[in-house]
């Protein structure tokens, strides 16, 4: 995700500089191609980020696999909902008949053979060997792990509609057996429904021997008006922006992944590319694992539910 706005700087399509800025994203549309696979879970990431990039909007192009997984899994919660009093019913229930017309003929919408683009950013996905963080505090200066390599980390952030459930089992892993951690962790999953299966994972459990805080799922710190930083702190963060006095008063705050923040959290301290490999290393062998989304049509709770449910 941090790649964009990084290879966009490179290409002189994107300034940090306030004065004379140049922007190249403001106001236009992102159409991001070339990962056609990706669940739709971390798709969302990128679109989601292109508001930090002044977008007007964002497109992902998926294969239909993913989504019509992710539309499976919606209509299970949908009815879910509907089975739990939540208005309107006859609201949701076009949206469940919507959701199945699609399923029946699933095409998507397609970019014009002829289209034409004001720029295109290729980027190598090979070509990127270390994490890519923004710095503090402008979501449009990326810049590689080794940049900023060794920065005292006072306090981490864990959270935020960028994460999802992959992200907390992904830091629960990277904390097992680490008490006392030195800095101030902050944990607070997105939706009550992630805070539920983390809990019965073992992962809360994770998080409170490390000393971490775990906050009521929702925005939390990256709204900065359910509860702040210290003033002053450095921050490595997963939300999705770190404007200037958003997370603490003049707080410094790093935008970074999850996996990165929760290592941070261990040493106190932005690790260099040697630790993050090794530490990655219990994450790339379980990712298949880890990375399992919140698919409700197949969590026997939700599905058990969703079967009673009588369309009216």
């Amino acid at each position: 995700m941090h790649a964009i706005p990084l290879y966009a700087i490179k290409r002189g399509l994107l300034t940090v500089a306030k004065q004379g800025k140049i922007n190249v994203f403001s106001g236009r549309i992102l159409e991001i191609e070339g990962l056609p696979d990706l669940k739709v879970e971390q798709a969302f990431e990128l679109s989601d980020a292109s508001a930090e990039r002044s977008a007007a909007g964002c497109t992902v192009k998926l294969n239909p696999e993913p989504i019509i997984e992710y539309i499976h899994s919606n209509i299970v919660l949908l009815k879910n909902m509907i089975a739990n009093g939540y208005a309107d019913r006859r609201t949701l229930e076009r949206r469940i008949r919507a959701m199945e017309a699609w399923l029946a003929n699933p095409t998507l919408l397609e970019a014009d053979q002829d289209a034409e683009y004001a720029e295109v950013i290729e980027i190598n996905l090979n070509e990127i060997h270390e994490p890519i963080v923004c710095c503090p505090n402008d979501p449009d200066d990326a810049k590689s792990l080794s940049d900023v390599v060794g920065t005292k980390i006072d306090e981490v952030f864990i959270g935020s509609c960028m994460t999802n459930i992959g992200h907390f089992r992904a830091a629960s892993k990277l904390l097992a057996g680490t008490k006392d951690i030195p800095v101030r962790l902050w944990v607070a999953p997105p939706t009550k429904m992630d805070a539920s299966e983390l809990t019965k994972e073992g992962h809360y459990g994770v998080f409170g021997a490390a000393g971490a805080r775990t906050e009521m799922p929702g925005c939390s710190l990256c709204m900065g008006n359910q509860a702040q930083v210290r003033e002053g702190a450095s921050v490595m963060s997963t939300s999705t922006r770190n404007f200037p006095n958003r997370l603490g008063k003049g707080a410094n705050v790093f935008l970074g992944s999850a996996e990165l923040a929760a290592i941070c959290s261990k040493l106190g301290r932005i690790p260099t590319l040697a630790e993050y490999h090794e530490s990655m290393g219990v994450i790339n062998s379980d990712a298949k694992n880890i990375y399992r989304y919140m698919n409700f049509d197949q969590l026997e709770d939700y599905n058990k539910t969703a079967s009673e449910v009588v369309m009216s």
